[in-house]
């Protein structure tokens, strides 16, 4: 029984799955309340963030279809909500017990609307709109929207890629953009979506949808049409008038634009139908959404001019899914293969290749993505490490059996040598567990392992019923190993049903590119290889745009958009940017008298006429406007609009990567992760930084009282690389080696020895960018010290040209260290001398053994070169000089053979 101070007479009335709720009375105002606990004596801390987010997005809430709370109190380990108890029941138990008119129906459809009216001034998305949400008090008739834990402050959010289990939502109810895979934000036209399939179980007693396979039931939110309304009661013997079931529809469109776009466009429909069946009885149709216009600046998402690619990018899908009965010849695979999207930066290269997604449901598919950075090109395998990462997070949320027979798999796969692969993917232990420690391997017999155990490791997630997509973002940026693994993945796969995707600048690689070197091998092995380029948007393509967006004509659209493309040269991305900047200057606005005018409203360059259109735009402005037509500085004068604080916040984000997390950006600003969050927040509303969960939400309004048992990670990452461009730019280039000099510093003074060993890559290539300004002798050798670590790492995962640049950083901040740090001199030299001659590097190898003999100072130390210097020898098939020099080293044991 629920124990909790200041409440009395409790007793129980719900038990969930996760939550308990429970009505009492508080004694000293004699109020009764509802209070809602977590089931879960020990939450978890997404369980803790969707709890208290309930309580943060209502308190200050004011309508009477909303409930507002009245406390949130700490309870154990969790929390109690608090909450006026009126009588109200839920809107399942009521209908169930009631007449289900359609007077009825409407009545409570309309204070829906009224309440997603208020939600959508407020700018609040609920994201879990459904029945069982939605209370009604049987007495006044008064409905109440409730559980807002999963609702979003963002005028947009970003749905990652998870397990159909681990979404946000109840899946019944679920939009399609709401999935993550249909290549849309979510807005507040998700919850129309969730009120339309509302609707339908409340009119019909059934989902539009259903399925007990959760993958298949996204699948038909996403591509099935539900039987209409009207069919459906007309097959039962009911008379329902077809408007009514035309609204339905509409709240249910697959694509947000298509449905209504606002509540009162909704709410004139619903009183409409409403004001006829009082008057006649009956309800005759009319034209839907007449009133139906929002205020809200919204770009349409769908792709401009791309049908084409579009078809050639689902074709090859469809290949490597039902792949030909016959081998490619030698080299090439049956059902592998891969697809480069080659253009500008900001040309739509990602945007095309998100349309893959909903194929990828139907198919029962795996998607999973990675990013090259532009400021940590070193780091090897970074974006494959993102893409299993993500992997390993969709297997996570299986179901225990189905976990239990992954890890079987990957464990039949890679044998006793899971380590190989957990020393790059670390996150998969959490599926197969901690690994035994391997032998230790030099050379090509290190680098043949680990291609053997990570082909086989691959080949576990690409099956006929699982095909497997990989796409690798900005490989201009690709570091060598992961080049390496590409050219494996391409040309040793030999279980198809993989696909990998490519995105790259053509305008940034040339001919002698590493990218386009492996490229060419690959295609002599006979890989399967496509290529899409990209050109910029014509100009009837920006004119739609433009159209679509100020809801007007295109011959209405065609002033402004010729002055939109003659700045923006059809560039996707700085199209989408230069429009919502207009919007920010004020040239484009919003003539909120003309929605509600029943006369029509003055005419300007993007009205059409009619009360309906509210754009309006000032042309000569635009033309006035001294805007310039580099996206960096474009982004970079948005960015200066920003609050201060938050322009500092951003100039630190971007020197640590295109993705970066709450704890150590608050690191380096030396302030809490909840001020670190608050400087943050307008960008995050401007969508100009995406957060990558839900879990940015604990720290959002007050103080967050963060447990330490919780280990706690938010992630962000940068809307587009122009975005992290233009933060990086605003840093004065003279103040740049200072900045990650300071990153670097504060990292390393504040991070645990274990966090250091796995943030080794960025923590040394921050201090790499500013040791021109180390002058203490001391923190020279710490900083060498660090790069021997990399090195060693980056060596480890056969990322040997990587290893070099660590190591060689290494030897150049030393000067005459065999003087002062004879050992780790000495180990910077032997890793160097070995990571070169693999890399074919033979000169600098033989050059680096040279100068390690001169100064060597045992035995020992000389008959490890020696060794090297063998191994170097054979790697050149100079087997001759290799046996003459074992012969040397033998002799310096007092070892003479015949």
């Amino acid at each position: 029984m629920l124990k909790l101070a200041g409440y009395q007479e409790v007793n129980q009335i719900y038990a969930g799955a996760r939550t308990l709720v429970y009505r009492a009375i508080q004694p000293t105002t004699e109020q009764p309340v509802i209070i809602k606990v977590l089931r879960n004596p020990h939450p978890n801390f997404q369980e803790l963030v969707r709890f208290r987010n309930q309580y943060i997005i209502t308190c200050h809430l004011e309508h009477p279809n909303i409930v507002q709370p009245l406390a949130l109190e700490r309870y154990f380990n969790g929390y109690a909500l608090v909450m006026p108890d009126e009588g109200a029941v839920s809107l399942p138990e009521y209908w169930q017990l009631s007449e289900q008119s359609l007077t009825e129906f409407l009545t409570i459809a309309l204070q829906l609307a009224e309440a997603l009216h208020y939600l959508g001034q407020q700018r609040i998305i609920h994201k879990d709109i459904k029945p069982a949400n939605i209370l009604i008090n049987p007495e006044t008739g008064q409905v109440q929207l409730i559980d807002f834990s999963i609702s979003s402050l963002l005028p947009k959010e970003q749905q990652q890629l998870l397990n159909p289990q681990g979404l946000e939502g109840t899946l019944a109810y679920i939009s399609p953009e709401q999935t993550g895979r249909m290549n849309r934000g979510i807005d507040y036209r998700t919850d129309f979506y969730s009120l339309g399939v509302t609707f339908y179980k409340l009119l019909t007693g059934i989902l539009p949808f259903h399925s007990n396979e959760p993958m298949e039931l996204l699948h038909r939110h996403i591509a099935q049409t539900p039987l209409t309304l009207y069919d459906f009661l007309n097959a039962q013997g009911e008379s329902y008038p077809p408007v009514i079931s035309k609204i339905t529809l509409k709240l249910m469109a697959k694509n947000a634009e298509e449905r209504y776009q606002s509540a009162l466009g909704l709410r004139h429909d619903l009183e409409r139908c409403l004001q006829q069946l009082d008057a006649t009885g009956v309800i005759e149709t009319f034209e839907l959404g007449e009133r139906d216009i929002c205020d809200r600046f919204l770009i349409p998402e769908k792709l401009y001019g791309r049908e084409t690619e579009v078809e050639t990018l689902l074709t090859v899908f469809d290949r490597v899914a039902n792949p030909p009965e016959a081998p490619l010849g030698k080299g090439g695979h049956r059902g592998t293969e891969l697809l480069l999207v080659a253009g500008f930066s900001g040309i739509g290269k990602t945007a095309l290749i998100n349309e893959v997604h909903k194929p990828i449901v139907e198919k029962r598919g795996y998607f999973i993505k990675g990013k090259f950075d532009q400021f940590n090109r070193n780091v090897p395998f970074s974006a494959f490490v993102q893409a299993f990462r993500s992997l390993m997070g969709q297997l996570l949320g299986e179901s225990d059996a189905a976990l239990a027979t992954w890890k079987e798999k990957i464990l039949n796969a890679v044998g006793v040598s899971g380590q190989v692969i957990l020393e790059v993917i670390p996150e998969l232990e959490r599926i197969i567990g901690q690994q035994p420690t391997v032998p230790e391997l030099s050379g090509s017999a290190a680098q043949n392992r680990f291609n053997l155990l990570f082909s086989k490791f691959v080949q576990v997630f690409t099956t006929k019923d699982h095909p497997l997509v990989i796409f690798l973002d900005d490989l201009q940026w690709v570091d060598s190993a992961s080049l390496n693994l590409l050219k494996l993945l391409l040309s040793e796969s030999e279980a198809g049903y993989l696909l990998v995707l490519g995105a790259y600048r053509d305008n940034e690689v040339f001919p002698a590119h590493p990218l386009m070197l492996a490229l060419d091998e690959l295609r002599q092995q006979k890989a399967v290889i496509n290529t899409l380029t990209l050109a910029p948007l014509a100009e009837v393509d920006i004119n739609h745009l433009v159209a679509d967006t100020l809801l007007c004509s295109a011959e209405t659209a065609t002033p402004l958009s010729k002055l939109v493309y003659q700045k923006t040269k059809g560039n996707p991305f700085f199209t989408t940017q230069f429009l919502l900047g207009l919007h920010a200057e004020g040239c484009i606005v919003f003539d909120s008298p003309s929605l509600l005018s029943k006369v029509n409203p003055p005419q300007s360059p993007l009205t059409k006429g009619g009360s309906q259109r509210g754009w309006q735009c000032d042309l000569s402005r635009v033309r006035q406007l001294a805007l310039t037509d580099d996206v960096v500085e474009f982004m970079a004068g948005r960015l200066q609009k920003l609050p201060e604080t938050t322009q500092e916040v951003l100039k630190i984000a971007a020197s640590i990567g295109n993705q970066f997390d709450l704890a150590t950006l608050a690191v380096v600003c030396e302030q809490s992760q909840e001020n670190t969050a608050t400087d943050l927040w307008q960008a995050l509303q401007e969508s100009l930084v995406i957060p990558e969960n839900e879990t940015y939400k604990f720290f959002q309004g007050e103080s967050c009282e963060i447990e330490s048992t919780y280990d706690i990670t938010v992630g962000y990452r940068f809307l587009h690389d122009r975005v992290q461009q233009a933060a990086y730019f605003l840093i004065d280039a003279a103040l740049k080696p200072e900045t990650h000099l300071k990153i670097g510093r504060l990292l390393l003074n504040n991070l645990s020895a274990s966090a250091i060993e796995d943030a080794i890559f960025n923590l040394t290539n921050q201090l790499n960018k500013g040791h021109s300004l180390i002058d203490d002798r001391h923190e020279k050798d710490e900083l060498a010290r660090l790069n021997l670590i990399a090195g060693r790492k980056a060596k480890t995962s056969t990322a040997y040209l990587t290893s070099i640049d660590y190591l060689n950083s290494g030897i150049k901040l030393l000067d005459d260290g065999w003087h002062r740090q004879y050992n780790l001199t000495l180990s910077l030299y032997l890793e160097a001398i070995e990571s070169e001659y693999i890399s074919t590097n033979f000169e600098r190898s033989k050059t680096l053994a040279d100068l390690a003999l001169e100064q060597v100072k045992s035995l020992l130390d000389r008959l490890k070169i020696n060794e090297l210097q063998i191994q170097y020898y054979i790697a050149k098939n100079q087997r001759k000089k290799a046996v003459e020099l074992g012969l040397d080293a033998l002799k310096l044991l007092n070892i003479e053979l015949d």
